[in-house]
């Protein structure tokens, strides 16, 4: 199982939010460069990058900055936020980034969707980012009627890299991931799948590592607070199991 350390930029710091609240913040660091340069450091071999400002507003807001981590960095780059025109995402992965996460673009125009998709094949990851197992949108802000099971049914067939679940009433809270609910989705399809929301500590990736369809965790506020450390989740999970 992959340990996928994340880094989320707001106003081009390093913050976490609870629950995907702009306005509830705790900035970790100023200068989201030298966090990736840390997580690398540390053993990771791909960062979880979100735009939150592009999530939010539709369009790149620290493309500049995530242009920068991708040349200070070796180890591989995921990015999601604000991905919603083919452009974009084929922008980001001409500037360095290895996968773009597809979120908002599948609910609100699952063509284009699958044409990114399909006109980059095992380069883009779906977002799959649910309240109460319906999908939402817009940096988390826009509740849709898509079942997520529903939309990872959809997705199925597609080329992608993966799906990245993320239960949005446990991101930030550091009380455990949905395990019921990412049992469930995982089963669905063939793609790897990737946990992300709630991971607390090392007996929630013992949880996660047992899922058999489950290829990776995102870990954020966890190793931010110290209640994972990095190098000790990539040897017992990434690396031995």
């Amino acid at each position: 199982m992959v340990i996928i350390p994340a880094i989320d930029i707001k106003e081009g710091r390093c913050v976490r939010l609870v629950q995907g609240d702009m306005q509830q913040e705790t900035v970790f660091n100023s200068d989201p460069v030298a966090q990736a340069k840390k997580w690398e450091a540390g053993g990771a071999r791909l960062i979880h990058i979100v735009d939150l400002d592009g999530a939010v507003e539709g369009t790149p807001k620290n493309a500049d900055l995530i242009r920068q981590i991708c040349g200070a960095v070796k180890c591989a780059v995921q990015l999601g936020g604000g991905v919603r025109s083919r452009e974009t995402a084929e922008q980001y992965l001409a500037l360095g980034v290895r996968r773009v996460v597809l979120g908002t673009l599948l609910i609100k125009n699952m063509p284009l969707a699958e044409e990114i998709v399909r006109a980059n094949p095992y380069r883009v990851m779906a977002g799959i980012d649910a309240r109460d197992g319906m999908v939402a949108g817009d940096g988390w802000t826009t509740a849709s009627q898509v079942p997520a099971s529903k939309l990872a049914q959809t997705v199925a067939g597609w080329p992608l890299a993966g799906i990245i679940f993320t239960d949005i009433a446990r991101d930030g809270m550091m009380g455990g991931p949905n395990l019921k609910e990412i049992e469930s989705i995982s089963s669905i399809s063939a793609l790897p799948f990737v946990a992300s929301g709630g991971i607390s500590g090392m007996n929630d990736l013992e949880d996660l590592f047992r899922i058999p369809a489950v290829t990776a965790a995102i870990i954020g506020k966890a190793l931010y607070t110290g209640a994972i450390r990095l190098e000790e989740a990539i040897e017992k999970y990434q690396k031995g199991g």
